[in-house]
């Protein structure tokens, strides 16, 4: 999907790993901003289509090692995952 190879959790994409070493992560919305700090930024399908608060892309530069794979890995997993 979107030139990557996506993951699927539980019948729903949860993250695709781009050709470059970014990845495209579905996110809760209500957490998107937070995220956004945590360097993601923001997702499009193409120029100028943001893909909206449920999505953002994560560039390689921000996977430079497992445990930051592994936070993006479980922000994908759980995006689906009710708030306490």
């Amino acid at each position: 999907m979107f030139g990557g190879l996506s993951f699927m959790v539980n019948e729903r994409m949860a993250v695709a790993a781009g050709r470059v070493g970014d990845l495209l992560v579905r996110v809760n919305p209500a957490d998107y901003d937070a995220l956004l700090e945590d360097g993601g930024v923001p997702a499009f399908m193409g120029k100028d289509r943001p893909m909206g608060p449920g999505w953002l892309s994560v560039p390689s530069e921000r996977v430079q090692d497992e445990s930051d794979l592994a936070h993006w890995l479980d922000v994908g997993i759980h995006s689906g995952d009710a708030k306490a």
